[in-house]
């Protein structure tokens, strides 16, 4: 049982939204889960609405923003229909299981810290997804002294009192979720670790992530010089 709101950005979904759905709902019945399609268009429709029928919420964006932007719709959501309830948000194509998801609800509910669900890059795991997390790690590491061991990670919960906090970080894309990340360990916010099992289903072929174009945008942020919290940082001194 968790009190947390489960965020599922989507792009384009497939059969698994709906299986991961399930799965959600089989676990945890009365979890609420919030599905923010980025601008699919009407080919989705039909997918959508059988994730509605299970009890999701669903919001749709009138065009194709960006994961950050979705993730920022889905965070405006929570704070109007849920206030109060930290948030655990994951990638739906079926890199994440609902065990996992319930996992971090019960740590960010426990810790009261930004968790990251994070993967041991051994094994069967695609070169460019093992690489690139290898580089940003150790820019992030240079960057602002905080170790993480996977930057990149799409599973993430935060405690409500950073809800609204995550609105204001810059980012529309996949540099968005590096740019929380990177403002977190600036203001000193406390950033807990869960490893994850590692799934990649056809060499990671479902991401939408553009090698060469969003990873310029996820490095950006690593670039940007560091700015001292002020008062009003939210985890400031925590």
């Amino acid at each position: 049982m968790t009190d947390a709101v489960v965020l599922l950005p989507v792009y384009q979904p497939d059969e698994r939204l709906v299986e991961l759905v399930a799965e959600l709902r089989t676990a945890a019945p009365h979890t609420a889960v919030v599905v923010v399609d980025d601008g699919s268009g009407p080919n989705s429709a039909r997918l959508l609405r059988r994730v509605g029928d299970l009890g999701c919420a669903v919001r749709r964006m009138d065009r194709h923003r960006g994961k950050g932007s979705a993730l920022k719709e889905g965070c405006r959501y929570v704070l109007r229909a849920h206030p109060g309830k930290d948030v655990v948000c994951a990638d739906a194509d079926g890199q994440h299981r609902a065990a996992d998801i319930l996992r971090l609800a019960e740590r960010v509910r426990d810790t009261r810290a930004i968790v990251l669900g994070v993967r041991r890059f051994d094994g069967d795991v695609p070169l460019r997804s093992r690489i690139g997390n290898a580089v940003t790690r150790t820019l992030f590491k240079v960057t602002t002294g905080v170790t993480a061991s996977d930057t990149q990670t799409g599973l993430r919960a935060y405690p409500h009192e950073l809800v609204r906090w995550l609105l204001t970080i810059p980012g529309e894309r996949f540099d968005y979720e590096m740019a929380v990340l990177v403002a977190a360990a600036r203001h000193r916010c406390p950033i807990e670790q869960v490893t994850v099992p590692t799934r990649y289903l056809d060499g990671n072929a479902s991401s939408h992530f553009g090698v060469l174009v969003d990873s310029v945008r996820t490095y950006r942020p690593l670039l940007v010089p560091a700015e001292t919290p002020g008062p009003d940082a939210p985890c400031a001194g925590r």
